[in-house]
């Protein structure tokens, strides 16, 4: 009777490398289900990354054609006004030769005479060259009217194209913004069930990839971040998912295909 009580209160045995094994197993899929998630945020945020660039580039361009256009009708401004001031010149010049012209009929000798018709020389010849000004002013306000012409027409295609870009902007916007904030909400769940070691070393390793991946399936016997051939019997330990493996390449935490799929079908959800 005794001996029956004895083995009643004996302990059950506890498997402690079973039970070390299912955390190793646990925490791969917790690494690899917070890669997952956060691929499709980077997906979401490069989509919406390069419209706004676009956008950017747009409202820089037609800024820079709108103030291209300005300094034209400037220049336009500029050379109307100096139109003006050449033609009230050249009425000074009428003014000035008639006067002389007065003056010549009442000189009292010939030097008198040729200074009064060097001054009328030179008005007329200053005449001529504000008559030349004028042209060169009225072709620089033809040549800025067709360039005027020329990048209204461009400013004008690129503002649609910016109003397309921002409407679209503003679709994707609408679209990714509430799953992306669920995205956001899912990875901050499971990243509480990752051990802080480990959370920190899939974020250092997730930065300095180049494509954001810090655990990656195991693929055709490859690395599925730097495509290197993994060893056989390293594979098997893979399989085994007793110890978090890192790709000896790259650096990246290597994962098995049964991993993969279960963490796929869970998000498939």
């Amino acid at each position: 009777m005794a001996k029956k009580v004895k083995e009643a209160e004996a302990p059950k045995p506890v498997f402690k490398n079973e039970e070390a094994d299912l955390a190793v197993e646990k925490r791969l899929i917790a690494l690899y289900r917070l890669q997952q998630i956060d691929s499709e945020i980077d997906k979401i945020r490069i989509i919406r990354g390069e419209l706004p660039l676009e956008v950017q580039d747009l409202e820089d361009e037609t800024e820079g054609l709108k103030t291209r256009i300005g300094k034209f009708k400037d220049e336009i401004g500029f050379c109307e006004d100096a139109i003006e001031e050449k033609k009230q010149k050249i009425k000074e010049s009428d003014a000035l030769i008639a006067k002389y012209s007065d003056q010549q009929n009442n000189v009292r000798n010939n030097r008198e005479y040729e200074s009064l018709a060097k001054e009328i020389e030179f008005q007329e010849l200053e005449k001529q060259l504000c008559d030349k000004k004028i042209r060169e002013f009225k072709a620089s306000i033809e040549n800025h009217k067709s360039e005027i012409e020329k990048y209204t027409l461009i400013y004008e295609d690129k503002m649609k194209d910016l109003e397309i870009k921002k409407s679209e902007l503003d679709e994707i916007i609408k679209e990714t913004e509430e799953k992306e904030r669920v995205l956001v909400a899912k990875a901050e769940e499971n990243e509480k069930l990752i051990e802080e070691r480990y959370l920190t070393a899939f974020k250092r390793i997730r930065s300095n990839a180049r494509n954001g991946l810090a655990v990656v399936t195991v693929d055709r016997d490859a690395c599925g971040g730097c495509f290197n051939k993994i060893p056989h019997q390293r594979q098997m330990d893979i399989r085994m998912h007793k110890k978090i493996i890192v790709c000896e390449y790259c650096g990246r935490i290597l994962v098995d295909q049964s991993i993969a799929a279960e963490v796929e079908d869970e998000l498939s959800l």
